[in-house]
């Protein structure tokens, strides 16, 4: 159910009613041992049921004009509610195309927007490397302008659908005076030299790993942006999709304290309810004002961002810090209070704790984000 806040208008209380009964009945199956088959099944299914419209502008078959941040936001916290790998699968489309939707030209865009839309082409965003992951400007990767063509070396890593990408918004460095010097391209992965690496395993299975660039020739037309403009494309991106981590650590927390809440009361401890005990009922407290206060944060950044503030870097960070936070503590207690059943493979809660752990380190660790806030409240 959505919240009775005022960031919302009818279309946002549509979608969302909308998507949570299309979960009650959408016939996906998560299966960590096939997390690639299963993005793929998602990404499939949400195309098909319209949902993915939300990750485009409206005249690329988008929902709206503009993308919509609460819209992401909305859609990321109820799917991560039901799915980490449904709302994994609907965020990397939103973020893998973003900055052609956000800076592409209009070749780039009609390119590859609508079929993001209708899920024909999976995105992917690929600006980490194995030394250069919140220190952007430290990239390494390169790109040489070879008359109409620019030739791409070097490797990325932690890329998020690597392997199952068909596009790869790509960041490399075309002059060395650091996060001035980094531009952004449009790469498809069937490229000539463009090839998916060592898979990476992680707590939560997801596609993830390596991207190599041996002698990838691009024509000029797949650069998104002008050169040298790639760490604003990339900041711009993350200053709408770091919000939406943020929304996604609320759908994990939510659905973590209505298991909990729900345990708590059928448990019976010496002669009474799990409950019935003041320390649960200070847990479940905790519990319950750390999604209200993360989902006020994330909905105040989507909110002043769909207003059309040109920067909500601090209120960006702010959410996606005190969210993820928040929801790491709310899937810890909510372990803790399921008892032996929460470390136990297969029970909800587990996964949601395995689930919440990435959240406070992709898209800028926890501690980035308070250093970015401190500088911004600094130099207000």
């Amino acid at each position: 159910m959505l919240p009775e806040l005022p960031f919302f208008d009818e279309e946002h209380r549509a979608f969302v009613s909308g998507l949570e009964r299309w979960l009650d009945t959408a016939n996906v199956l998560d299966d960590e041992r096939n997390a690639d088959a299963s993005c793929r099944a998602w990404v499939r299914a949400l195309a098909e049921n319209g949902w993915l419209r939300a990750c485009v502008p409206g005249t690329f078959g988008g929902l709206r004009a503009d993308l919509d941040v609460r819209t992401l936001c909305l859609a990321r916290e109820t799917l991560a509610y039901f799915s980490g790998l449904a709302d994994f699968a609907f965020a990397m489309q939103g973020l893998g195309s973003a900055p052609i939707a956000l800076f592409g030209s209009s070749e780039l865009q009609r390119r590859y927007l609508p079929n993001v839309a209708i899920g024909r082409c999976i995105a992917a965003f690929a600006l980490s490397e194995r030394d250069a992951g919140s220190d952007v400007a430290a990239l390494s990767t390169r790109a040489r302008r070879d008359g109409n063509s620019y030739v791409i070396e070097g490797e990325k890593s932690w890329i998020s659908n690597a392997g199952i990408a068909d596009l790869y918004v790509v960041f490399a460095r075309t002059a060395e005076d650091g996060a001035k010097g980094l531009t952004a391209f449009a790469v498809d992965a069937a490229t000539p030299g463009c090839s998916s690496g060592k898979r990476i395993e992680t707590i939560s299975p997801h596609p993830l790993g390596t991207l190599r660039f041996d002698h990838a020739r691009l024509p000029v037309s797949c650069r998104i942006g002008e050169e040298g403009e790639g760490f604003k494309i990339a900041m711009a991106t993350l200053d709408i999709f770091r919000g939406t981590v943020g929304a996604a650590a609320v759908g994990f927390a939510r659905r973590a304290l209505d298991e909990t809440i729900a345990h708590v009361k059928s448990r019976k401890l010496f002669g009474s309810s799990l409950a019935a005990l003041q320390l649960t009922q200070a847990s479940i407290a905790g519990m319950a004002t750390d999604v209200d206060a993360g989902n006020l944060l994330v909905y105040r950044a989507a909110w002043m961002k769909d207003q059309g503030h040109s920067r909500v870097t601090r209120e960006s960070a702010m959410a996606k810090w005190f969210a993820t936070e928040a929801a790491g503590r709310v899937c810890d207690r909510a372990v803790q209070l399921f008892g032996g059943r929460g470390v136990t493979r297969g029970e909800i809660v587990e996964r949601l704790y395995r689930d919440v752990r990435a959240l406070r380190i992709y898209e800028g660790a926890s501690e980035i984000q308070q250093l970015v806030i401190a500088r911004q409240v600094l130099e207000a």
